[in-house]
């Protein structure tokens, strides 16, 4: 056996201490926690609630129709098919939100343009800067319109060309529109959704029925807003209109002659920034069934106060939600 040499050991020694720091080092690795992921969400202002939530947009306005503020959770009552539910979700805050601008581009509506862009411009510019939004367009068919493609956008000047760019033509498909507008709000990562329809009410050319599309709007929990451009034209139909505004909590708006449709949009984008948000997590289990919402407010020293919201909502399984959003009726 060969004699260990001084060299030797100084060699032994340099690779014991490879060795141990190697170790140190894999032992570190193995004892460093984990950091959490972060949601695809994060940093977008998006409300942070279960699938399970029921979200309502709630708008509480005093004897002159003014928003009434300040009010707390302790201030509200919600109820689901008359039985009072936990609120588990509360914000008072101009809180982002998603809007789909459903613009009427048929044959009916040819005068009328000027208007519209005027509306959809007034609008935007009224609008939450955060507020995500896009464009259908519809005569015949039904179409997602924005520059360059984008699924969304917070640039008036982008959605005013949109708007600008399609000329009047063709018949009318506004359950087919509304459709697609509530289908791509599913895109967004706002939990408060609206669409926003300008036309005269008319429709001669959709595949869905009034039923199908209340359905979707149902399912998706959207507010429906709607500016009835309405004449004397045999195709209009207003009351359509207010059924879609009033089933979903929001309110149709006809302008009379001299008065400003850009008023009444940017009044519409005043209404989705002045309102409550509430949620609860509804007791029964999903069965795919409507229930009716009521939601009361009682604030003393404020005078009668009137609550505007959802009439209800469809109680889809969380797990189908999503997808159910999205499907053809039928």
């Amino acid at each position: 056996m060969n004699p260990i040499t001084p060299s030797h050991r100084a060699i032994y020694r340099r690779g014991a201490t490879l060795v141990i720091l190697l170790f140190l080092c894999l032992t570190a690795i193995v004892a460093r926690p984990r950091q959490p992921r972060q949601s695809a969400s994060s940093g977008q202002g998006k409300i942070s609630v279960e699938t399970t939530l029921v979200v309502l947009p709630v708008r509480v306005t005093g004897t002159n129709g003014d928003f009434v503020s300040g009010l707390s959770q302790e201030h509200f009552g919600v109820y689901e098919d008359g039985r009072p539910q936990a609120i588990t979700f509360f914000e008072q805050e101009d809180t982002p939100v998603t809007v789909g601008l459903v613009v009427d581009h048929s044959r009916s509506m040819g005068p009328k343009l000027p208007a519209v862009a005027s509306a959809v411009s007034a609008f935007a510019q009224s609008s939450n800067p955060k507020d995500e939004m896009f464009v259908v367009d519809f005569s015949d068919n039904v179409s997602v319109e924005l520059p360059g493609g984008k699924p969304f956008t917070s640039n008036p000047g982008e959605l005013a060309q949109a708007v600008s760019a399609v000329s009047a033509r063709g018949m009318t498909a506004l359950y087919d529109a509304v459709a697609e507008g509530l289908k791509h709000l599913q895109l967004g990562r706002s939990d408060k959704k609206a669409l926003v329809i300008v036309s005269d009410g008319g429709d001669n050319a959709s595949r869905r029925k009034y039923a199908d599309v209340l359905e979707l709007a149902h399912r998706s929990q959207a507010v429906i807003y709607a500016i009835g451009l309405v004449g004397s034209h045999e195709e209009e139909n207003p009351g359509v209109l207010r059924r879609l505004c009033k089933d979903t909590g929001g309110l149709a708006f006809f302008p009379e002659e001299g008065q400003s449709v850009s008023d009444i949009s940017a009044s519409i984008a005043r209404d989705l920034r002045e309102q409550y948000t509430i949620g609860f997590v509804p007791e029964k289990k999903y069965d795919d069934t409507f229930r009716k919402i009521r939601v009361d407010v009682k604030a003393a020293g404020r005078g009668k106060l009137q609550v505007r919201t959802r009439s209800g909502y469809l109680a889809t399984p969380p797990k189908e939600s999503a997808v159910s959003a999205g499907k053809d009726p039928g």
